[in-house]
């Protein structure tokens, strides 16, 4: 699928009709665009589509679900968008949000509007070598802090305090991307129904409830020349619920980053002792909040990227991707699985009944 297309005799990205998106923004906030727009996908992201677009003097970013294949319960628009609303002016870094469209008929999907953050997403250790160690590692341990940030909001405070359901948060998440698993795949998965069963036999009691992003991890932030991150991005899985859960992802992430499994999504692996490894990492997220038995959270994290994994590799396969880098994403599903099947047994659960 091409990144263009031409849409009532102009050239726009594909899945942005930039007409309608210009005459809607004209009607929802006037005065705001001065010029005719142009835009572009933004690459690298492999859900919700991103775009960039400007009229020549500002610049703005533009979400919205991704073509075709959408699961029900997943890409909620309103969502991201009052979550990053709610959390301007805390500690955590985020757009400013600009306008949210819930009507389909705009541009043929919800989507909402920020502002545009000049900086540096990191998506490779190869980027995050030209920072030199010292600066590489010193960001790294900034992503905790800035998670351990989210953690500490009080959601009554910025009114989010129905922004979701912390009460059985883990028990509906297991049961959740198992649900999503069986939507998004159409071949067998070695050892995933093991791994589902191990999950959802050893949920341990939540550690405590916060604003929990869903979906942390360093290539969602931007970060600006004083390698300071000044945005979170990509907010579509954030909710209420165990803060464990954002951290254990967030692990897997990196372990994934640092040691690559069937060529990985992030590149060639940095070299070894130059970034913080997972247990340093979690040891910083420590000075702020407790952390306890993190085995079951990271099997967790394994079972969760596998499963949104597949799910991009469904819709790849059926030809409504966006972008380069998918390739390789369908073979590290069943990597992803293994090891969180190995997770559940390092940490003494049993699997699947075994």
């Amino acid at each position: 699928m091409t990144d263009r297309s031409e849409v009532n005799g102009r050239l726009s990205p594909t899945g942005l009709d930039l007409a309608a998106l210009r005459s809607y923004l004209d009607r929802a906030r006037p005065g705001l665009v001065c010029g005719e727009l142009s835009g572009e996908l933004i690459q690298g992201g492999k859900s919700n589509l991103t775009y960039t677009v400007t009229d020549g003097e500002s610049t703005w970013v533009v979400r919205r679900p991704p073509l075709g294949h959408v699961l029900s319960t997943a890409h909620d628009m309103s969502r991201e968008f009052r979550v990053i609303s709610a959390l301007v002016g805390t500690r955590v870094p985020v757009p400013k949000t600009i306008a949210l469209c819930d009507n389909p008929d705009v541009i043929g999907a919800p989507f909402y509007v920020m502002e545009y953050v000049h900086g540096t997403v990191y998506r490779t250790a190869v980027e995050t070598a030209a920072l030199g160690r010292e600066r590489a590692y010193d960001l790294s341990l900034s992503v905790m802090d800035v998670m351990a940030d989210l953690h500490s909001v009080d959601p009554a405070a910025i009114g989010l305090s129905d922004f979701g359901r912390p009460d059985g948060y883990l028990e509906r998440q297991v049961r959740r991307w198992r649900t999503q698993l069986e939507k998004s795949t159409s071949r067998e998965l070695p050892g995933v129904a093991e791994l589902h069963a191990g999950l959802a036999a050893h949920v341990p009691a939540a550690s405590g409830v916060a604003i929990v992003h869903g979906d942390y991890r360093l290539d969602n932030m931007i970060v600006d020349a004083r390698d300071q991150i000044v945005a979170v991005l990509d907010w579509e899985m954030a909710t209420l619920g165990d803060p464990l859960a954002d951290l254990g992802l967030s692990l897997v992430y990196w372990g994934l980053w640092l040691d690559p499994v069937g060529g990985g999504l992030f590149g060639k692996p940095p070299e070894p002792g130059s970034l913080p490894t997972p247990d340093e990492l979690a040891a910083r997220y420590a000075r702020r909040r407790s952390v306890g038995d993190l085995g079951w959270y990271l099997a967790y994290g394994y079972f969760k990227i596998a499963v949104i994994l597949e799910g991009i590799y469904y819709r790849h396969q059926a030809g409504q991707t966006l972008g380069a880098g998918f390739d390789q994403v369908g073979a590290m599903v069943p990597l992803l699985v293994a090891r969180g099947v190995e997770s559940l047994r390092t940490a003494g659960l049993s699997v699947g009944g075994s």
